[in-house]
């Protein structure tokens, strides 16, 4: 039997100087490629225009799985690299 993990995508963004609601709405617009959908899908502002995307996916391969991620919106949009991070679910006992 194959143990199934839920492993957390996050993807974080912060937009050039008078463009977050764009750079927000650019990402609430943002399709994942491929022929599955995550679990679930959330999407945050925060403060410097700073916009914050959460996946969860169900995967056999745990951290290491291929899962589809945001892309990198155009560079005029952003002010610094696009932040990613992946986070597997653990049971506390």
């Amino acid at each position: 039997m194959t143990s199934m993990a839920t492993v957390t995508l996050m993807w974080e963004a912060r937009a050039a100087e008078g463009r977050g609601a764009e750079l927000l709405e650019w990402a609430r617009a943002q399709v994942l490629p491929g022929p599955a959908a995550p679990l679930r899908r959330e999407t945050f502002r925060a403060p410097r225009d700073r916009v914050l995307v959460m996946t969860w996916w169900e995967t056999a391969e745990g951290l290491g799985a291929e899962l589809p991620e945001l892309p990198d919106p155009d560079a005029g949009l952003i002010t610094r690299p696009v932040h990613r991070w992946r986070f597997e679910s653990v049971t506390c006992t």
